[in-house]
């Protein structure tokens, strides 16, 4: 122990010395803050973007047509759902290691084809996922790379799914139905499908547990729900097409992005009203790409994909651009636009930055 100490000792009078000799010159690298991670539809990759320089350090293949992205609580591990199309419907999930920045495996689904919604179940290796083809919310333990548990919601396209913080609730939006599927996560029974509006498609719950909010692209409304007796406490206005959307850490503020006019809208959850709607600025190709989803929307940079790693930034996908919006929640302002790859879509966050 002494030698270690007398070891120690010696290499900081060096640390010492050297900085003297360097005089007030710092290190002026940029802070790592961590990565944000985009499943990019058309390229069938997923860009791992420095959330400090904005830059693409890595860019790893998926299967095929991917769409979400989800992250593991301690931030070490990635998984991206590969969704497929009608013509080669998907089965799979891709797993990374994001410090290492490499495919570490991929999860057949079986039978269970079109996986789309992901949670992550806090403390665990395990994640909820819709599966559309089965109309089905599974149970993937991703360390043994297997499905554990597979729940039945009697609901056309099973899009998206949300647990409450206690993970005893999970809510699973129907686009089909406009329904959010109740599912009890001790039993696999459903609770209750809860009317939400024509094409519930995003959600989330509050970080306090208490509410469910749904946005309904084919009303152009939000739906609250109280998420322990299941009461809608009201329905709002929002922009053209919500598609998804996010609370801030904090609970203060409701990111939505709305496809179709182009607009992210943000609203005061205390108060239960739009704040801000904002029209995101990226170049928009001219024309229809047919190849695209939602090529009727011209004019649009078609925003889907939203991420709020704290509760002053928040990170948008635009799906028509090949691009992703840094904006700024405290100022309510466009900061930048971050090239991404094609048709980027799913998007999420890690505190955990890719070795190069």
């Amino acid at each position: 122990m002494k030698k270690i100490a007398l070891l120690l000792g010696i290499s900081m009078l060096a640390l010492a010395t050297l900085s003297c000799q360097q005089g007030t010159k710092t290190n002026d690298k940029p802070k790592k803050e961590g990565t944000i991670i985009v499943a990019n539809k058309s390229g069938n990759d997923v860009f791992f973007i420095e959330r400090s320089t904005g830059k693409t350090i890595k860019k790893l293949p998926t299967g095929y047509a991917p769409h979400e992205v989800e992250v593991s609580g301690d931030g070490k591990t990635a998984v991206v759902c590969n969704y497929g199309d009608r013509e080669k419907p998907g089965n799979t999930l891709s797993v990374y290691n994001i410090k290492k920045g490499k495919l570490v495996k991929t999860i057949d689904l079986g039978e269970h084809t079109f996986p789309h919604g992901m949670d992550w179940i806090e403390g665990t290796d395990k994640m909820l996922v819709t599966t559309e083809g089965t109309k089905s919310l599974v149970v993937v333990d991703i360390a043994k790379g297997e499905i554990v548990q597979s729940m039945k919601t009697d609901q056309e396209i099973s899009h998206m799914v949300v647990a409450g913080p206690d993970y005893e609730r999970a809510f699973v939006s129907s686009i089909r139905t406009g329904n959010v599927t109740v599912l009890d996560l001790n039993t696999g029974e459903i609770i209750e499908q809860l009317y939400s509006g024509k094409g519930a498609e995003g959600l989330d719950v509050s970080p306090d547990g208490k509410e469910l909010w749904v946005t309904n692209r084919g009303d152009n409304t939000i739906s609250i729900f109280n998420t322990e007796n299941l009461e809608l406490i009201k329905r709002i206005k929002s922009g053209k097409f919500p598609i998804r959307a996010k609370f801030s850490p904090g609970g203060q503020y409701f990111v939505v992005s709305n496809a179709e006019s182009g607009h992210i809208a943000v609203f005061d959850t205390q108060q239960k009203k739009l704040i801000k709607k904002i029209k995101l600025t990226p170049p928009v190709p001219e024309g229809k790409d047919k190849d695209r989803y939602f090529a009727e929307f011209e004019g649009s940079s078609v925003p889907i994909g939203v991420v709020v790693p704290n509760n002053k930034t928040a990170y948008v996908a635009n799906t028509h651009s090949d691009v992703v919006t840094v904006f700024n929640l405290e100022e309510l302002k466009i900061e930048k636009h971050i090239e991404a790859g094609k048709e980027p879509d799913g998007i999420n966050y890690s505190p955990v930055t890719p070795e190069n």
